[in-house]
């Protein structure tokens, strides 16, 4: 007997239940399908209306809408199958319940125990269901339709847009792209403040280097002609300094350059006070861009700086990317171009991106920047995570992190050990907690007995493997190398720097006797003398050519 099928609709206006009779999924390829649902005529006779419930509310459709989309089935959507879809106790259902929706599907048949497909066919029929939706329903018009998805879209979208003002690394994002527009920018625009005014005073380029000093001082002085001895403190005060205030005014009284008009110089002036205002800008974006990082990604901040910090939150897109990245992929982070030429000449791929910027790798040496843009490129993938995934806002974890970077540095240079990196995060959960207070003490309690437990459990493997690894470097005879009671005294066992460690046995083993009560004799393989001091009725000591030959004899 063919098994019914019937199509669960979710719309905007409520739950829809529909009837597909007369479809055998047998025998229907997808194209006759599609050619079928845009026929309402032929359609229509394929699958009928069985039930519909509205939704009560917009709230309430937004609800439904969102436990839908994360796989949670609902209590009106339980009751609106259950009333509908009825199955006998003990008997296997005759038809099964078509979803658009997978993960809800699994959910349906654990609760309500009615089987549920989600497959090309079903998809298919349900597009014909949305497509001629406000057909099968009387009294809804396509407008009151169009106005529900609408309302309900804009809902389900605010609803999915769930953040912190607070953390928001999309301004990290915005700052950090302006900065360097701003920089570029700054540069450009100092260059033609210098050319512009070089034509009236050409001496003053050589006197002052800084590119914010200089449009100050050409806007302080623009013609040089009135500059004077008067106007000394004025550029004292602007320069920092009494010497150069007086060389520029020397310099103006000896200058070769060109004189401008008036309105040439009111332009310059007004150009220099522009970038005089970009340059403020800039400084005021800088403490913007600080603030944020320490909101959005203090430890990474506290670990690398908050120019580099952003620019790797931005090259990832955002905060939770990054935290998602391999250590090994935020290495090499703005490298891409480097990395895929190597991959294609079979090159050398590179060993830093844009952690090079960091201060780090600047101090360490040419042979151990690859090394330390690696464990660098570790920490900061730490604290990133730590960053992304946490609650609390704290620098701790980040200082500590770099703490232990100042540490890798300095066993870099001068060899002196590190802490290990459990014993750091341990120090640095207390440090959190104190400063905290009383918050979260037990999950912090909780953390450090599970980073204690992991610690011991590694502890106790590599000495597992170390005892099994020497155990296998001796071989199985080790154990009958072993002296055993000679007589009425005890043999004393060799001493370490005597035994040698045997990498390959003879086919034989071993070969064993008991001569004059000594039991336990082993040569290896390789023929090599082992000498053997025995306490029992004077035994002096054998070796194993002495065994063999008495083992001869003895066959004999």
């Amino acid at each position: 007997m063919a098994t019914a099928l019937y199509l669960l609709f979710e719309s905007a206006s409520g739950y829809s239940l529909f009837h597909a009779n007369g479809i055998d999924e047998i025998g229907q390829n997808t194209e006759a399908v599609k050619s079928s649902v845009v026929d309402l005529t032929r359609f229509g006779k394929a699958v009928k209306l069985h039930a519909f419930q509205p939704f009560s509310s917009a709230l309430d459709a937004l609800n439904q809408c969102n436990a839908v989309s994360e796989g949670i089935l609902t209590d009106e959507l339980r009751n609106f199958l259950e009333l509908n879809l009825k199955i006998k106790e003990g008997k296997k259902p005759k038809f099964s319940l078509g979803l658009a929706e997978p993960k809800i599907g699994s959910q349906i048949f654990e609760v309500t125990k009615i089987p549920c497909q989600s497959n090309e066919f079903v998809l298919e029929l349900l597009r014909g269901v949305r497509l001629h939706f406000d057909r099968f329903i009387n009294d809804l018009k396509p407008s009151d339709l169009a106005t529900a998805q609408l309302g309900l879209g804009h809902s389900y979208s605010r609803a999915k847009v769930k953040f912190n003002v607070n953390r928001v690394d999309n301004m990290v994002i915005q700052a950090i792209f302006l900065l360097d527009t701003l920089d570029k920018d700054i540069n450009s625009f100092s260059m033609r403040v210098r050319e512009w005014y070089s034509w009236h005073f050409p001496e003053l380029v050589k006197i002052v280097n800084d590119n914010y000093l200089y449009a100050k001082v050409a806007k302080f002085v623009v013609n040089k002609a009135e500059l004077s001895e008067d106007h000394i403190p004025g550029l004292a005060d602007i320069l920092g300094d009494e010497d150069k205030a007086k060389a520029v005014v020397e310099a103006a009284k000896a200058s070769m350059g060109q004189d401008l008009s008036d309105i040439d110089l009111i332009n310059v002036k007004q150009f220099a006070q522009r970038v005089m205002d970009l340059s403020e800008y800039r400084k005021d974006l800088y403490d913007y861009l600080v603030k944020k990082m320490n909101d959005v990604a203090p430890n990474l901040a506290a670990l690398i700086g908050e120019v580099v910090g952003a620019r790797l939150i931005s090259h990832a897109g955002s905060l939770s990317n990054l935290a998602k990245c391999p250590s090994s992929t935020l290495q090499i982070l703005g490298a891409e171009k480097a990395l895929f030429r190597a991959l294609k000449t079979r090159g050398n791929t590179p060993k830093y991106g844009l952690i090079f910027h960091s201060s780090f790798i600047g101090r360490a040496s040419q042979r151990n920047k690859g090394r330390l843009a690696r464990y660098l490129a570790n920490k900061c993938s730490i604290a990133t995570r730590i960053d992304c995934f946490s609650e609390a806002r704290t620098t701790v974890f980040g200082e500590k992190l770099r703490e232990q970077v100042e540490e890798r540095l300095d066993f870099y240079d001068k060899g002196i050990a590190t802490k290990k990196n459990v014993d750091v995060m341990k120090a640095a959960i207390e440090s959190a907690l104190t400063k905290g207070g009383t918050e979260d003490r037990d999950e912090g309690r909780e953390a450090q007995m599970d980073i204690g437990n992991g610690a011991t459990e590694m502890s106790s493997k590599k000495s597992k493997k170390k005892k099994s690894k020497h155990g296998a470097a001796d071989g199985e005879p080790m154990a009958e190398d072993k002296l055993i009671d000679v007589g009425n005294g005890d043999v004393p066992p060799e001493s370490g720097t005597k035994r040698k460690k045997k990498h390959k046995l003879a086919e034989d083993g071993h070969v064993s006797e008991s001569v004059n009560g000594v039991d336990g004799l082993a040569v290896n393989g390789t023929g090599k003398k082992k000498k053997l001091h025995e306490e029992a009725d004077g035994v002096g000591t054998q070796t194993a050519s002495e065994v063999k030959k008495k083992k001869v004899r003895s066959e004999e």
